[in-house]
């Protein structure tokens, strides 16, 4: 399975996630749904740009290295 290439272990693991039963409170769950779909607009809508998780990650660990 990890020597599958990126995209398709991203794909993998979203469909394992969402495969899952959760007991999550629907308020909880509409306000995620809420978020998300706000979220999605911004990127449609050109308000934010998205970046690919590789950069996000190596800005965060630039952030909390010492």
């Amino acid at each position: 399975m990890l020597s599958l290439p990126s995209a398709s272990r991203a794909l993998l693991a979203d469909k394992l996630v969402e495969s899952l039963e959760f007991d999550a409170d629907s308020t909880i769950q509409e306000v995620w749904v809420t978020e998300a779909k706000r979220r999605r607009d911004e990127v449609r809508d050109g308000s934010v740009q998205p970046i690919l998780g590789e950069d996000a990650l190596t800005q965060v660990r630039r952030l909390i290295e010492p």
